[in-house]
């Protein structure tokens, strides 16, 4: 089926669909917290970067990356059309990863960053977490 709109008219209309967050994958990190009895977190919180999961008190931020929008080493898939536009976007978006990690590890934070495919071990995840917050788990 052909567009209806024209190349640049469809960049404006994508240009203005923003993001919202992944909740398939921060639902199952939900459920692996939960299952660890990790509890203590927030959502939502003003925090530089704007994690996924935020422990205050602890000042852990906590980011589930998607493998394909974050290329993951082990799990990205370049598509087969345009792939000058999402090697760079794949690239910017790992950049930003890197700058907003180290932006809240100067601000004294504690970082952890968990691909999408690492959520098929709640164990691991849990493990992870639980030193990030000083294994009050």
């Amino acid at each position: 089926m052909t567009d209806v709109f024209t190349k640049e008219k469809r960049s404006e209309v994508m240009s203005r669909i923003r993001s919202r967050g992944n909740l398939r994958t921060e639902l199952r990190l939900m459920e692996i917290m939960r299952g660890a009895g990790i509890t203590g977190w927030r959502r939502g919180q003003p925090v530089h970067g704007h994690p996924h999961f935020v422990f205050r008190r602890e000042r852990v931020a906590v980011f589930v990356d998607g493998c394909f929008w974050h290329g993951c080493p082990k799990c990205y898939r370049r598509p087969k059309s345009n792939r000058k536009f999402w090697d760079a976007k794949a690239a910017r978006n790992r950049a930003r990863d890197a700058e907003v990690t180290r932006t809240l590890r100067r601000a004294g934070w504690t970082v952890v960053r968990i691909w999408e495919h690492a959520l098929r071990h709640p164990g691991r995840i849990a493990w992870r977490l639980g030193r990030a917050l000083g294994s009050r788990v």
